[in-house]
């Protein structure tokens, strides 16, 4: 249906599968990492105070002097646009008596302290002392906010606590970057965007979205529509980090006539709704393969995905992105990306959704927050129009998520509930959650070695 030539989204055709990779990852995974206060103290030290986080986009900061606040733990940070366009990162704290300095997010010209008036320009420079005839010889030079430090990726912003860790294109590795750059992430625009505190461990959130073994016994909507064949699922691991993929296509679809494939697929937007815009265009192609009597006829090598992704890069295309660098498949399937420790994003032609975690700042350990977002690539002149600003959930279970998502929002509670039982010492892996097991790996290895990159 399109060209040949070696494409970045090629790596799936001949990626890892299930039976090679054997019994590389332990299967045994200790539960008192879920509740222990002890060993969430070291995750601290070891994990988040060490390493990479995505704390927004950058198209969450459009102009100049638009800040938003990023909390750690108890630790507070200002992430702010700068007059150059430049965002850069600062300890959210006045550099005479400490006092915090912003809460939520803005936009201003300078920081003023509240306590004493001390201010800041946006570049963190110590602008303005109260009544600093006064006090002078003051060294208005040396008492600037206190930087850390941020980089932006793929439309991202990327926080890292340590001042001495390693830039973040290290951290993440070229493969990364060579294998996203097809989809234009720093085009997207934010269409969803909550967040909210839930009753488990980040770490729970985080081995939900590394699977689709639960899919079965918790979105069994899904098995209708989507193959879930673990022997089809491909993966990549890139040191700290991992990519999966999986078919999206209907089960054993050459068991079933095109009309049923088709309604299979036109089933899916029923759990994700982005597909509703490819529909049309999707209607217009199978129309093509129907006979005089109205009987759906697909030649050797067509089937209802093919015909999806077709249509896919059909839609893409007529609203103006190059998709010319992305595969067949890429139009269909969502690849799952693991960056560690705490993002975890599904991606597709057009689109993606990012789930990430971390520990709540009441340092709880059976409590985490929650941030969960949607990106598409919409045409510039429709882009403020679906942009979504930041839902906080204060009540829990009042926002209402979609179907999938609701599902994963209960489940994951529930989950906790059980993990607190001091008797259960361990979890059992299956292979299938090769994922998972690769992600406590890290984990283990960051604890042990006290490293921040691979």
């Amino acid at each position: 249906m399109t060209e040949t030539t070696a494409r970045p989204g090629d790596w799936a055709e001949t990626a890892l599968g299930l039976s090679d990779i054997g019994d590389r990852f332990r299967t045994r995974v200790p539960t008192d990492r879920y509740r222990s206060e002890e060993f969430q103290q070291r995750e601290r030290e070891a994990i988040w105070m060490r390493t990479w986080q995505v704390v927004g986009r950058t198209d969450d900061l459009p102009h100049a002097g638009d800040w938003t606040v990023h909390r750690i733990f108890d630790q507070s940070y200002i992430v702010v646009r700068g007059k150059d366009d430049v965002i850069r990162g600062f300890v959210n704290a006045c550099r005479h008596r400490g006092n915090l300095l912003c809460q939520g997010s803005g936009n201003a010209k300078r920081f003023l302290c509240q306590y004493h008036l001390w201010s800041y320009d946006l570049d963190g420079k110590l602008r303005g002392v109260l009544r600093e005839n006064i006090q002078a010889p003051f060294d208005k030079e040396n008492h600037g906010l206190l930087p850390v430090r941020v980089e932006c990726f793929a439309g991202f912003v990327f926080l890292n606590p340590d001042p001495d860790a390693a830039p973040l294109a290290e951290f993440l590795g070229p493969d990364v970057a060579e294998l996203l750059a097809p989809y234009r992430l720093d085009e997207m625009t934010t269409v969803m965007n909550v967040r909210e505190a839930l009753e488990c461990n980040w770490k729970v959130v985080m081995d939900a979205f590394h699977e689709g073994y639960h899919v079965s016994g918790v979105h069994p909507q899904l098995l209708r529509m989507i193959d879930l064949d673990p022997t089809k699922s491909r993966y990549r691991f890139f040191g700290d980090h991992c990519v999966a993929v999986a078919p999206f296509d209907v089960p054993n679809a050459a068991q079933y006539t095109p009309e049923q494939q088709v309604a299979g697929i036109k089933e899916l937007p029923e759990t994700f709704p982005s597909l509703t815009g490819v529909l049309p265009r999707f209607d217009e192609l199978v129309a093509t393969y129907a006979d005089s009597d109205g009987k759906l006829v697909f030649p050797e090598g067509v089937t209802a995905r093919t015909i999806l992704q077709q249509a896919t890069r059909d839609t893409l295309t007529g609203m103006g992105l190059d998709v010319s660098g992305l595969t067949d498949a890429q139009m269909s399937d969502n690849q799952g990306w693991a960056l560690f420790p705490n993002f975890f994003m599904t991606i597709r032609a057009g689109e993606c959704h990012v789930i990430m975690a971390a520990p709540h700042p009441d340092g709880d350990p059976n409590r985490c927050v929650w941030h969960v977002r949607s990106h598409m690539w919409l045409p510039p002149e429709h882009r403020d129009e679906f942009r979504a600003e930041l839902v906080e959930v204060e009540e829990p279970g009042s926002y209402e998520y979609f179907l999938a998502l609701q599902q994963d929002y209960e489940q994951m509670q529930r989950q906790q509930d059980g993990l607190r039982n001091s008797t259960l010492d361990h979890m059992s892996l299956v292979k299938e959650e090769v994922v998972v097991a690769h992600f406590h790996a890290v984990v283990d290895r960051y604890l042990a070695e006290g490293r921040t990159q691979p």
